[in-house]
Parts: C-alpha cells; sequence; structure tokens
C-alpha cells in the first residue's frame, strides 16, 4: 500500500458510556483507518462523544436495539469496501494490523477474516484455556457479512469463505475480579432471557455436569494451567458462570411454571 494511503476500511465500534477506556482503542486504528463509525446509546453522557469526535469518528447517537442490531446499523453508516468491528475495550495490535493491510491488498475470494483475541486479566495476557485464541470474525467486505443474534453472543455470519489472520486482537476486559464476577451477573441474566425465549430449559445435566466439564476442558485438555494462577482461576469462574446461567434458566422456569 502505498505511504501516506490509509486503507479502505471503516472501523466500526457501538458504545454506552465508556470514556474510562475508549480511548485507547481509538488510539490503535485512528492513524490508519479510512473511516471511524461510532454508535452511542441515546443515553451516553460521559463524554465518550467528545472523545470519538476529537479522533474524527463520526458519531450517531441510537436507542439500544441489543448487541446484534447495533452493531448492524454501525456497519450500515460505513463506506469504505471494508469493515473492522471493534469493541471499546480492545485494540489492534501492529501485527494485526499491518496483516490486516496485506489482507486488504491482496483478500482473495474471501469475504472476511478473523483472528485470534488475547485477554489480559489479572495482569497476565491469557494464551491458552477457554479465553484462546477466542478466535473474532471481524473483518469483511461490505455487504458480504451481517450480524446474528438478540442481546448477548452476537456473531458475524459471512456470505463467503472466512480466512484466517494471525496477528492478535488485544482485549483489554475487566482486570479485576470482581468486574468479572459482575460481568457474570450481566451476562448469565441475558442468557436466561434468551433461553426462555427460546423454550430452552435446564437440565441436570446442565446444572451439574456441563459446568465441570467446562473446568476440566479449560484448565486440562485446553492448557489453561499454562497461565498461572490466573489461569485456574479463568477456568473455576467459567465453570461457575456456566453454574450460574443455567441456575437461572431453571429458577426462571420454576417461576414461570408457579404463574400458569
Amino acid at each position: 500500500m502505498p505511504s501516506g494511503k490509509k486503507p479502505p476500511v471503516s472501523v466500526c465500534f457501538i458504545a454506552g458510556n465508556e470514556a474510562p477506556r475508549i480511548r485507547r482503542a481509538f488510539e490503535s486504528v485512528a492513524d490508519w483507518a479510512g473511516e471511524i463509525i461510532v454508535v452511542l446509546n441515546d443515553d451516553v453522557n460521559d463524554g465518550t462523544d467528545k472523545i470519538a469526535e476529537s479522533f474524527g469518528a463520526k458519531v450517531f447517537r441510537e436507542p439500544w436495539k441489543g448487541y446484534g442490531a447495533q452493531k448492524n446499523s454501525a456497519a450500515d453508516k460505513a463506506a469504505q469496501p471494508w469493515l473492522l468491528s471493534l469493541d471499546a475495550d480492545e485494540t489492534v495490535s501492529p501485527a494485526l494490523r499491518d496483516e490486516i493491510h496485506r489482507a486488504i491488498e491482496q483478500p482473495g475470494g474471501h469475504a472476511a477474516f478473523c483472528f485470534p483475541r488475547s485477554t489480559r486479566f489479572c495482569g497476565r495476557w491469557i494464551r491458552h484455556g477457554d479465553w484462546y485464541p477466542d478466535r473474532q470474525t471481524r473483518l469483511w467486505r461490505r455487504g458480504k457479512a451481517r450480524w446474528t443474534g438478540e442481546q448477548v453472543h452476537e456473531r458475524l455470519q459471512a456470505d463467503g469463505p472466512v480466512g484466517k489472520l494471525r496477528g492478535e486482537l488485544l482485549h483489554h476486559t475487566a482486570d479485576t475480579i470482581d468486574a468479572q464476577i459482575k460481568k457474570i451477573s450481566t451476562y448469565s441474566e441475558a442468557f436466561s432471557r434468551e433461553a426462555l425465549a427460546r423454550g430452552r430449559g435446564a437440565s441436570a445435566f446442565d446444572l451439574f455436569f456441563r459446568p465441570a466439564w467446562r473446568f476440566a476442558r479449560g484448565y486440562f485438555f485446553r492448557l489453561g494451567f499454562l497461565d498461572g494462577w490466573q489461569g485456574a482461576y479463568i477456568a473455576w469462574m467459567t465453570a461457575f458462570y456456566t453454574a450460574t446461567r443455567y441456575a437461572k434458566v431453571r429458577t426462571a422456569q420454576e417461576n414461570k411454571a408457579g404463574w400458569d
């Protein structure tokens, strides 16, 4: 790619009140992205919009519609032929940036590209267990992919082959144990609502065996023990999250049966 010329890619964000951490995400793309699109929740009031505008982003405010719908709304506003979706707590590593440049120059027949995401937890980059490689499909040709999913666990559905990149997306997630516990509460509640909407119940297998398997898979089979005490804690936390979300489904199930 000629020196000084930015690649034809729109970087798309959705965000709530993210002023304390979104600046780092913008810094990782502002000097090379062809365009930055930010769709903010309409109740954002902490200056996230001002930070986005300081990096030249196009900012829009919209009511919250769920992760998938909100991300599709951001993508629909993009003008470049390639789109890259980022969250407020993610940054593009230099290695991934360079690979994105090359992929856009010579995409072959690929409609989209995925890459590994490494998460920083309690002072350590996690590169084993259930949290890695955590491949994310986030780069795609405009018009060749859409986000699916409602409140949680949205994913990009590509219309065509998905290529693999090796550079890492860096995930600066909640870096304290308390923050992770709060996430468990939020995500398990969303999971239980979606499960009930689909008529999905919670069996004894879900409540007892599935959490035990998640620990064994993450810690032993996926080598989580190589990530020190953080790897051990993540394995236990994943098992607890699994148990919690199915316990919430079971509770809602029983409450619904009591109302009927």
